[in-house]
């Protein structure tokens, strides 16, 4: 065993939308601030951009394996590396509404209310916003919440195909508007952008760091800048250990190159992401804290949500010659229609759909007599196609929870609020089917082929240590400390009391700015008292 006696003032376990946004802000204060990331940077190689790669070998995902409630091992969707999965994210950056914060009665159940509202957010959103270079459009869609700033950068142009289809969409009523996005684009001086408007955007790490991710926009630009932050990479968080009171953690125990590390400090953050950081807690436990860390309101690793999540692909007679797809949205529906008034969720597109794609995306009844088409054949389908997601908000609940095992991770999950889901697909599907002749034609339902996202998909993964004020019912307290441990912090998507239909990840980068904010205060806080501690024994 090595024992590094080097104290820190913070030390932030994980370097995704919270860890590396809250890295980011804290980097300024002048506090020694450590950063653990169990991976390493992720490499920039040719196989960055090759669908085979990507989606069908998962070549940029973790190899360890995950158990669902029936025991059975999964492969996660989730990747270890600097940034976390914004590596991978499609970077569709939303806020949530200003009814996402209230309490919402769904067909399937109730969003419960947030002890925090929209307001408290929106300073954090405009921040977030300007630091990973959000592209929108104000005043297009009709859901969109008060805004105290315009975004920071236009919206990402359709091009003609998707132009085509948004007029189509709009001409049937509704309104598709420019979905928000992350990423260092110039239209005006295409020479001279970073980004170059790929096919291999959503889902693939970007080759030329041209994707506003937490590793490119966060922890890089804070490490550069500011020599207070030493980033640690391949270093794996085993345990976190307390006092013998209970109250405070007085170390963090590492794995790095088989051995193992202990590190202090003042305070200690987990932003691991909602399983990682529900796992760790559990795996923490002790004396004081026996079933788990934190974990008194036995609300650890409960209700946890991740979306109804389904992929569509319509297909067209013609091709579809867009080279940057990922450019509509559509929430017409997000609150519901008027003989269905519950909450059915949001339409995006997707990144294009390429050739060696299909197999890997395929339904499971299907995949393997894809596998069998010609990739000649595989590439004609694909050209003609447009992909789009569809996202429906799953309800918390209590039984739906991340479990340890010994050192496996459970991840306990039923899917609820279908019907919602099932109405948004079918409803979402008539519209394509319904776009006019100005638009491309769309060949008739059967050959719609969908997908439901499975359960080894856990990008937008949320709950699990929710934040509240009454220390039975949750685990973290408002400004994501938690309940037991004074020390402790969470700052990822594990504080979310219930979900939303927008992607969860400017919430986390916001929640992240918001508690950097008060964390600084109150360092500089504890600061200004040791100092005047040591003029009075002077």
């Amino acid at each position: 065993m090595t024992s590094i006696t080097e104290h820190y003032d913070i030390i932030i376990i994980g370097t995704g939308a919270g860890g590396g946004t809250l890295a980011h802000r804290l980097a300024p204060t002048g506090k020694k601030i450590l950063v653990l990331e169990r991976g390493d940077f992720l490499p920039r190689e040719k196989a960055n951009w090759n669908p085979e790669e990507v989606y069908q070998k998962h070549r940029y995902h973790t190899d360890e394996q995950w158990y669902n409630k029936e025991g059975k091992a999964f492969r996660p969707q989730t990747g270890y590396w600097v940034g976390g999965n914004t590596k991978l994210y499609g970077a569709a950056l939303i806020r949530f509404r200003e009814r996402d914060f209230e309490r919402v009665i769904h067909k399937g159940g109730i969003s419960p209310e947030w002890p925090l509202k929209y307001q408290d957010f929106e300073p954090y959103y405009t921040q977030a916003e300007k630091l990973y270079d959000v592209h929108g459009q104000e005043g297009e869609d009709p859901t969109e919440p008060p805004r105290s700033e315009p975004y920071p950068y236009p919206p990402v142009s359709h091009e003609p195909d998707m132009q085509s289809l948004a007029d189509g969409i709009r001409e049937l009523g509704y309104y598709p508007f420019h979905l928000p996005l992350g990423l260092k684009l110039n239209e005006s001086d295409r020479l001279n952008s970073p980004c170059i408007r790929c096919d291999t955007f959503d889902g693939y790490p970007c080759l030329v760091h041209a994707k506003a991710d937490a590793d490119v926009n966060a922890i890089r630009p804070a490490r550069e800048k500011y020599a207070n932050v030493t980033l640690l990479t391949n270093t794996k968080v085993l345990r976190l250990h307390t006092s013998e009171s209970g109250r405070e953690v007085t170390k963090v125990e590492t794995e790095i190159g088989g051995e193992q590390h202990w590190f202090t400090s003042d305070i200690v953050v987990v932003a691991c992401g909602s399983v990682n950081s529900a796992a760790l807690l559990l795996h923490s436990a002790n004396d004081k804290h026996p079933n788990g860390l934190a974990n008194s309101s036995d609300q650890v690793g409960r209700n946890f949500m991740k979306q109804l999540e389904t992929a569509i692909v319509s297909i067209h007679l013609e091709v579809n010659h867009a080279n940057f797809q990922k450019t509509i949205a559509v929430n017409d529906f997000y609150w519901g229609e008027p003989d269905f008034p519950y909450p059915m969720g949001m339409v995006q597109n997707t990144g294009n759909v390429l050739a060696d794609m299909i197999p890997g995306e395929a339904p499971p009844l299907m995949a393997p007599f894809i596998k069998l088409i010609p990739h000649f054949e595989r590439h004609l389908l694909a050209e003609r196609s447009v992909g789009w997601w569809l996202q429906t908000e799953d309800l918390p609940d209590p039984n739906n929870r991340i479990r340890v095992v010994g050192d496996k991770i459970h991840v306990d999950y039923t899917l609820n609020n279908t019907e919602a889901s099932d109405r948004l697909i079918h409803r979402w599907t008539s519209v394509l089917k319904s776009i006019p002749h100005s638009a491309k034609h769309v060949l008739p339902f059967s050959i719609y082929p969908r997908t439901h996202i499975p359960e080894q998909a856990v990008a937008h993964q949320c709950g699990s240590c929710r934040f509240g004020t009454d220390p039975k019912t949750s685990v973290l307290d408002l400004n994501c400390r938690t309940h037991d441990v004074e020390n402790l912090y969470v700052v990822d998507s594990s504080f979310f009391p219930s979900n939303s239909g927008a992607n969860p990840t400017l919430t986390i980068m916001a929640n992240a700015l918001r508690v950097g904010d008060m964390l600084a205060a109150a360092l500089g806080a504890k600061h200004t008292l040791l100092v005047a501690r040591s003029q009075r024994v002077r």
